[in-house]
């Protein structure tokens, strides 16, 4: 099993800046994306951000390219989410996520951190 532990979520004014961390634990894979995605109120989960353990490529949504960066820290394990120029639609759990690159091993998620965008 590979447990996730989130923190970093919080209330912030819009044009803000927030950072999240996503500490892993546990079993370990070769190969693997780590990720964040996050869900609103009344809405399905969506992607934000993920990276590769391979060669450290990154992607984004579309929604948050240029204000969102993220990053890694092996020696301690932890994934980071950099969010800079906040907006009231990035309001919303953001969860991390751990997908093994190994046929029929599940993802892994953790339980969520709250952040709110205030206008």
């Amino acid at each position: 099993q590979v447990q996730l532990a989130e923190s970093g979520g919080g209330l912030v004014q819009a044009g803000g800046s927030l950072r999240l961390s996503c500490a892993a634990s546990g079993r370990t894979f070769s190969t693997y994306t780590m990720g964040w995605f996050r869900q609103a109120p009344g809405k399905e989960r969506e992607f934000v951000a993920r990276l590769t353990s391979s060669d450290i490529s990154t992607y984004y949504a579309d929604s948050v390219k240029g204000r969102f960066t993220i990053a890694r820290d092996n020696a301690k394990n932890t994934m980071f989410l950099q969010m800079n120029n906040l907006k009231p639609e990035d309001t919303a759990i953001y969860y991390c996520n751990y997908h093994p690159l190994v046929l029929g091993v599940p993802d892994y998620w953790g339980q969520g951190t709250q952040v709110t965008v205030s206008s």
